[in-house]
Formats: C-alpha cells, structure tokens, sequence
C-alpha cells in the first residue's frame, strides 16, 4: 500500500506540472494579448508630439529604460509577486478585491447579509493574531461615509475597465494594420488602413453573439507565434544595429531624459505607460487559470519577450534618426508582410480577451446590485492610457487594504506598498491627464456616465430593500388567513420571489388582498449574492418553515457567488422541489429523534424549526442500498448579531428503522408522507411565479436631486433594462406579477 501510495503521489506530482505548464500556454490567449502587442504602439505614442528623435540617442535610452523598469516594477514586481496573492478562492480581479475587504471588515453594503453565509466553504478568513484590532479596520467599520467611499473606489476601478474594454480593440487593430503604411505608397494606404480596420473590428464585434469557443483554440497558438517573433526580430536587430544596447537599461538614462526634454518629457510618459496595458488581466483572469501557470507564463515567456523586442526596436533606431518612428521600421522587408498578418490576428486576440472580461465584469456588478439588468451570452494611445492608469491605482488602494485587514500585517508594509507604487502609477497618471483636452476627457466621461448608472441602480436598490424591510407583514397575519376570511388555498406551488431572508413581504399582502386565494403549498424564495466568488451547488440552498408544518408555507434562500452563473428556470424548478422534499424529510427525522430521546409531541419539534431555524441541505451521493444520505447544516436564529450555532448531520430515510414499531414515530412518518405527498401533487398541478413589478417615487419633500435620480433616471433604468422575469426565464403562462409602488 505504501508502494502504491508513493507511486500515485509520484504520477500526481508529474500530472500537476502538466497541468500547470498546460495553463500557462493557455493563458498566453486569454491574459496576454493585450499586453503582448503593445510593442506595436509604445515608441510611435511616445514620440507622437512632445519629444523628438535627436542624434545623441538621449531620448530612445531613456525611453528604453522607462519602459524597461516600468515592466519590471509593475507588472512582475507588483502583480506576478503581490497582487496575485491577494485572491479570493482563486479568483482575482476588482470585485475579488472588495470581497475580500468585505468578509473582513464590515464595510459591504450589501443589504439581506446573514451570519449564516459565514458558514460557507468557501467564506474564507484568516483570524488575527491575538490582541491585534487594526485601527485602520476599526475606522472603516465606524464611519458608513467610508463604506459608501470604498464602493465608489470599486466601481471607478470597474468603469474604467469597461471603458478599456471600448477603447482597446480600436487601438490594437489600429494599430496592428498600420503596418500597411510602410508597405504601401502614402496616396494608397490612406484608402487602405481605416477600412480595414473598420471591418476588422465589425467582425469582431459581430462575433460576441455567436461566441468565440469555436477558434477560442487558436488564441494561444496565436500569441505564442507573436511573442516568439517579437523577441526574434528583438535580437536581430539587437546584434546587426547596436549589441550595447543593454547600457541604456540603466536607471541612469531615464534622469537624463527628464534632465534634457523636461516637461515635454513628462508628458510623454502617457505614451510610455501603454508597455503595461494588459497587466491587470494577470488578476482579473486568475480565476481561470491559477497563480502558478500566470507566473510562469509571464516571468519566462512574456517579460522576456517584450523587453527583447523593445531592445531591438530601440537598437534600430539609435542607427535610424530620420526615420518615422513606427514597429514596423525595424522589421526586415523580407518578413513584413508575415509580421504584419500575424501582428493583426495577435491584435484580435488581444481585443478578444478583454471584450470577454468587460462581460464578465457587468456580470459580476449585476450581482452586487450595482448594474442594472441586461443579457450577457456566455460565450487607445493618450485616451487608452488613462483608463490604464486608473484601474492599477484603484487596484494599489485596495490591495493596501488587503495587506492589513486580511493579511493582518503591520500598517507600515501597506504603507510602503502603497507609496512606492502608487507613487510609479500618480506619475503617470497626472502625464495622462496633461493629454485631457486631447482626447483624455473621453474615459472619464465614459467612466462617470458609468458610474452614474452603476450608483444610481445601487442607491435605488438598497432604498428599495429598506422600503420592503419596513414594510414586512408579520406572521401572525399569514396564519391568520383562513377560509373564515374568505382566502383559499388552490392546487398547486406558489413562488414569491422576494429579497427579504425573513419575514412576509408586502408585495404577497397587497396579492392576497387583491386576489383572495394563494397556493396551498407556499415558497418565500430570496435568490441574493454573497461576497464569495462561487458557492458550492451543496450549499446553495438555504431551507425552512413558514410558520407549523399543516401550513406548508417555507422559506427558501438561494445563494450565489458574484462569479456564479444563475440556473436557468426549469432546473431551477425541479431542483427546488428536490431541496424542499429534502428538508421535509430531514425536519420529521428531526422530530422523530426528539420524540424518541425527550418524549417530546411531533408539533414543537416543528414549530421550534418554523422560527428563526432554517437549514443548508445539499446532497452528497447514494448509499450501496440507494438509501439517499444529505449533509445538513443547521443554522439557528441566523440573523441574530452572535451566538449563531451550527450542527452538520447525516441521515438517512429507511423503512427499516427499529423506532417504527413506535406508534409516535409511526405518526410522524404518516405526517412526513403526508406532507411529501402534498409538495408532488402542488407540483403537479403547476408551478407559479409570483414576482413585484415595482415602481419607484420620490417621497415629498425629498430634494430634487433624488426626484431626478429615483423619479426619471430609476426608473428609465427599469423600463428599458431586462425585468426578473426576463432575467429568471419565466413562463409568461406561469408568471403573476403585483404592482408596487415604492415611496422612498
């Protein structure tokens, strides 16, 4: 056994570092291909206006040693050895960032939060050392002004990435086509390079319907080629023009070109920056590769590369004064043409990608409620370079957090971390900014038309829980409702989708009183978000009662993380039944044993469960004898501040069992089968789903910023975006809807 034992380990080991060699040469098509063709436009953007090419070669040194160091520090110092340690489960990324911040310090503003999420898997945290409470998380905690400013800070991140997301394919394809101009006669490719790259891009665009899996293959194969060929042509040109060029790598060249080109010089590092665009895809990408296969890729693939292929640029043009500055200037005339083909399908793949995780990132602040509801198919020179600028340093601020809250090192080290790199990217976004009446005020337009939108939806979101929260009906009133008031119970399974994880909410009290019936059996479902990324299927669902068990009225909590793909409806459906048949047999199990231990009566066993008691059920597998086992987690008074108890169990539903002689048990299993029988008949008769159409005034005397923003922008929002049935894929014959209107 021991033999074998190390034979497996061995064969594991070796089949570990195929996988992770596997990723890292997928994630050259995914993470990479912005970021590998930057080469195409860094030297033509930095000499574009402010700087000129003079004989002593001062300023393509000292560009070569900025854009040297600015790879070195940034992307593999920052990113490759920091940020990516700061993941959450794996997953990177602006919101994985907040989520992290937010399972350590109460900052989240998200509303229906429950201790009970805590108990997750995957809600990982590291406790502090003893006697160690960070002043800096007990001032974010204390001041709500902080939550609120924290917030915006990510969803500045987070607009500045869809604004990249606009302006990146533009400008690499652009770019890549360029190429034409050295080829072509100056009258000819004027005709030549805008129309190519128009249709290049159409076709990109065109293609996020249908998706991209079917040539997603090629991506990697793509950038790989490129990269093998940047860093050729690098050396080439190093050895044939100038092998000493390696001197200008020293920091010393940079001070020389401040020294000599000033504050043209300063202005020019807008166009330097653009060598680390693509850097923050190595962590927002992490989720789908791992920190082991980014690392590798990058560190002895990608920055080798790229520095060869500046160096080589740099080296031609230190022999080539009077040139016009562009990539393809230094490619030898016999491959151009090659160079410039893949130069373009390297491009595409670039823009690919981060069209990809633009889509990803609306998907994720549609689960944070901070983006209204739209449908995702699962499938820029001086302007561009401020967008950059702004997603590192939102990332530097929140990774400083991190370091503190959920690394729990000295203040001192996120300190340092924040000034040493912040103070690299300030420098270079006030460069960027200096280009503002030149096109840089577009991102910011862009980022706070977004950014509107985004808090607006957030703002009006809360309100509206806080609305529902206020205005809960309490569960005196649902028992109370009888034939004697004139309500019946009609045949089948009433769903009302709600966000509150307790109590009735209003939008069923004002259904009742317009529509005096509901469904015999009832489900208060609450789909929400929590600050993980995934939630394991086995603990999704979060189940209990609604008052006793004659009621069959239960509540259901359906858990997603922010990088969870919602179930579409009819698995949603069957799945559903499955957890509630789960729980009724776990909670009459329940009362069996306590039965049989305290001698206690079947109904306080269940009614202490229709309290404040709701439970994790997930199924784990079969038995030999197709007995079905789930693992259950019980949470009791889960929204109490503290002292929440948790007990995992096992059980299993036999005929066999040696307390079925006993005539209480025998009464309890007639009443579970009872029971059981009631949810596949409701089942049977068909499935309905009760949903609030909302809308949202102003209430008087709120000032006319809030008119404006609840009243017309809200509401414009709603109207024009996808509604929840939409979103859940309802049947239009299954659905009810119930007018609300929310005075805020």
């Amino acid at each position: 056994m021991d033999l074998e034992f190390g034979n497996c380990w061995g064969n594991s080991r070796k089949d570990s570092w195929k996988t992770i060699l596997l990723l890292a040469y997928q994630s050259l098509g995914v993470v990479y291909g912005d970021l590998s063709i930057s080469p195409l436009y860094v030297y033509t953007s930095t000499f574009a206006e402010d700087i000129e090419h003079s004989e002593t070669n001062e300023e393509i040194f000292g560009t070569l040693s900025f854009v040297f160091w600015t790879l070195t520090l940034v992307p593999l110092f920052k990113y490759v050895f920091v940020v990516l340690r700061a993941d959450d489960n794996g997953e990177g990324g602006t919101f994985a960032l907040y989520s992290l911040i937010c399972r350590h310090a109460k900052v989240s503003l998200l509303p229906n939060r429950q201790h009970s999420d805590e108990a997750l898997s995957t809600y990982k945290m590291e406790e502090p050392p003893a006697k160690m409470n960070s002043m800096v998380k007990l001032l974010l905690e204390k001041y709500k002004a902080l939550h609120t400013a924290l917030l915006i800070v990510v969803l500045l991140g987070t607009c500045m990435v869809i604004g990249d997301g606009l302006l990146t394919p533009a400008i690499s394809v652009f770019s890549a086509v360029s190429g034409l101009e050295v080829s072509m006669s100056r009258k000819h490719h004027q005709y030549a390079v805008i129309p190519i790259t128009c249709f290049i891009l159409v076709c990109l665009f065109a293609l996020q319907h249908y998706g991209t899996h079917r040539v997603g293959f090629l991506f990697a194969p793509i950038v790989l080629a490129w990269l093998l060929c940047i860093s050729t042509l690098g050396l080439y040109n190093i050895f044939k023009w100038n092998p000493h060029i390696y001197k200008a790598l020293s920091p010393y060249y940079m001070f020389k070109f401040l020294k000599k080109t000033r504050i043209s010089g300063w202005m020019s590092l807008g166009g330097i920056l653009l060598c680390i665009t693509g850097s923050e895809a190595m962590f927002a990408d992490l989720g789908h590769f791992s920190y082991m296969a980014i690392q590798i890729a990058f560190t002895f693939l990608v920055y080798p590369a790229l520095i060869l292929a500046y160096m080589g640029q740099a080296a031609y043009l230190s022999n080539h004064h009077h040139l016009q500055i562009s990539f393809y200037a230094s490619v030898p005339e016999s491959v151009r043409w090659p160079v410039i083909i893949l130069a373009i399908l390297a491009s595409v793949v670039g823009s690919q990608a981060i069209i990809s995780g633009t889509f990803s990132i609306i998907n994720q602040s549609q689960s944070l409620g901070c983006f209204p509801r739209v449908k995702v198919v699962h499938t820029s020179d001086k302007i561009h370079g401020l967008a950059v600028m702004t997603v590192m340093l939102v990332t530097t601020c929140l990774t400083s957090l991190v370091i503190i809250l959920c690394w729990h090192k000295p203040p001192i080290i996120a300190l340092c971390f924040l000034l040493f790199f912040g103070s690299i990217e300030l420098l270079y976004f006030s460069a960027s900014l200096m280009k503002f009446c030149e096109g840089a005020w577009f991102p910011i337009l862009l980022a706070l038309f977004l950014m509107i939108i985004m808090f607006l939806w957030h703002y009006a979101s809360i309100k509206k829980y806080e609305y529902d929260l206020h205005n809960k009906v309490s569960l005196d009133w649902l028992l109370a409702l009888g034939p004697s008031l004139g309500i019946a119970r009609v045949p089948g399974i009433g769903l009302v989708f709600t966000d509150l994880t307790t109590g009735i909410p209003a939008n069923f009290s004002r259904f009742v009183t317009n529509l005096p019936a509901y469904h015999r059996i009832l489900v208060f479902v609450c789909v929400k978000s929590v600050p993980v990324p995934h939630v394991p299927v086995a603990e999704r669902y979060l189940v209990g009662r609604v008052g006793p068990p004659e009621h069959r009225s239960y509540r259901c909590i359906v858990r997603y993380g922010y990088r969870d793909v919602h179930q579409d409806i009819d698995s949603f459906e069957s799945e559903l039944v499955e957890k509630l048949s789960d729980f009724i047999q776990y909670d009459w199990y329940r009362a069996r044993a306590s039965n049989v231990s305290n001698n206690e009566d079947d109904g306080s066993c269940s009614n202490e469960s229709s309290g404040h008691r709701l439970t994790v059920i997930g199924t784990m597998g079969l038995c030999e004898d197709s007995v079905q086992l789930a693992s259950v987690s019980d949470v009791v008074e889960i929204d109490a501040p503290s002292g929440t108890r948790e007990r995992r169990v096992r059980f299993a539903i036999d005929g066999d069992n040696e307390h079925d002689n006993d005539s209480e048990s025998v009464t309890v299993h007639h009443q579970m089968q009872q029971e059981l029988e009631d949810l596949y008949a409701g089942q049977e008769s068909g499935i309905a789903f009760i949903l609030g159409h909302s809308h949202v005034r102003a209430k008087p005397g709120s000032s006319v910023f809030k008119k404006l923003a609840l009243n017309y922008g809200y509401n414009f929002l709603r109207r024009n975006c996808r509604g929840p049935d939409v979103a859940l894929k309802v049947p239009p014959v299954s659905l009810l809807e119930v007018g609300m209107v929310y005075v805020l």
